[in-house]
């Protein structure tokens, strides 16, 4: 049987739980978020991903309502936020530093906004003990923060923020603080929690690794605008402009002009090249000027012409990076331009196929890359 996809942004009849519409935020001079339009559905785990002050801090604040837009509106639940004070939304913030108090206890942290909220105290209890197990820190209630662990730390700001029921919670690079190897359990433990819950999570990171594991979607920011916003799996595969390919993952980027052959696009890029053979959706003017781009993975290497390949370019081994689970090699061609091709290591080598200054083939399929208008 299969399982129901959850993508209510694909579904014209689904009502969005936050709306921005036609938002502009300016401080001064200074444009932060620029005309910006996006939904945002209830029980979405959203990413706003991009580089440092490119506004995603800035739509977070006005959704917690600690900066109001300069133009548009912000929609939660149908009803403008405008005039809705901070502490009156269905709204939570959860801080890169936790902002935990140091003189209460684990329990005592995650009752300070029932208590201030004047909640029953049986019901604070239950609501508490359920935050505990949720966040599984039964066992640490009595702690102080300084007893506990940096990632304990973190799930007890979340029991905290999650602990009022909000419909929304904000996450402002909630995992900065953690080492690697903690950042990506908890990134899992995140999903359990948001997915358990059903509250809507908005994340804000600069971690493209991090949006692409926990996001249901993801939005990518450049200087206050929204570049493209989809599924991680898209905007990998099927990035919408060469700043989106270039900004996730690795990616050879190769400009040229394209002629469309019936459904097949030729590509030229360099005199002393084949031109690189295609298929796209789109359809291109004569020799439109586009860049080409395609993953490192997607590419073959190989002593050997591969007979089959639709594409195949000679080339020399400059670099190789060895990173244990991949070896990546930087290939130089002929023309000068150096490609980047990947292998996974999945067998223990003693010694490599290849190592530096050889001579190697390069090939990819027809649907490898993707064409780039801009």
């Amino acid at each position: 049987m299969a399982l129901d996809v959850f993508a209510p942004w694909d579904d014209p009849k689904a009502k969005p739980l936050i709306q921005f519409k036609n938002v502009t935020k300016r401080f001064g001079d200074f444009t932060a978020i620029d005309d910006l339009t996006v939904d945002i559905f209830e029980q979405e785990f959203f990413a706003l991903l991009g580089p440092s002050g490119c506004g995603k801090t800035t739509m977070m604040r006005m959704l917690a309502g600690f900066e109001t837009p300069s133009e548009g509106s912000i929609l939660l639940a149908g009803q403008d936020m405008a005039p809705v004070p901070p502490n009156q939304r269905a709204v939570n913030m959860m801080f890169q530093s936790y902002a935990l108090f140091p003189h209460l206890s684990v329990w005592e942290n995650i009752a300070f906004g029932l208590r201030r909220d004047r909640m029953p105290k049986d019901e604070i209890a239950t609501r508490v003990e359920e935050m505990l197990r949720l966040t599984r820190l039964e066992k640490f209630a009595r702690r102080k923060p300084h007893q506990i662990s940096g990632g304990q730390r973190q799930r007890v700001a979340l029991a905290r923020s999650l602990a009022k029921a909000p419909k929304l919670l904000l996450l402002d690079e909630p995992l900065g603080a953690l080492d690697k190897k903690l950042r990506q359990e908890t990134q899992f433990e995140l999903m359990d929690i948001q997915e358990s819950t059903g509250t809507t999570f908005v994340i804000v990171t600069h971690d493209q690794e991090e949006a692409m594991t926990v996001a249901s979607r993801v939005a990518v920011m450049d200087e206050g605008k929204i570049v493209q916003v989809a599924t991680p799996d898209a905007i990998y595969e099927a990035p919408n402009s060469t700043y989106v390919a270039d900004f996730i993952g690795d990616v050879n980027l190769i400009t040229g002009s394209v002629e469309t052959e019936g459904e097949t696009l030729r590509f030229t890029w360099a005199e002393s090249q084949p031109a690189i053979v295609g298929a796209s959706t789109k359809t291109f003017g004569k020799a439109q000027n586009v860049h080409f781009a395609i993953r490192p993975e997607k590419i073959a290497i190989s002593a050997q012409k591969p007979e089959d390949a639709a594409n195949a370019v000679p080339g020399k081994v400059l670099d190789i990076a060895y990173l244990g689970n991949i070896s990546t090699y930087h290939v130089q061609l002929a023309g000068g331009q150096v490609i980047k091709a990947q292998t996974a290591n999945n067998r223990r080598i003693s010694r490599r196929s290849f190592t530096w200054e050889d001579d190697v083939w390069l090939s990819w399929t027809d649907t490898a890359g993707v064409f780039l208008e801009r």
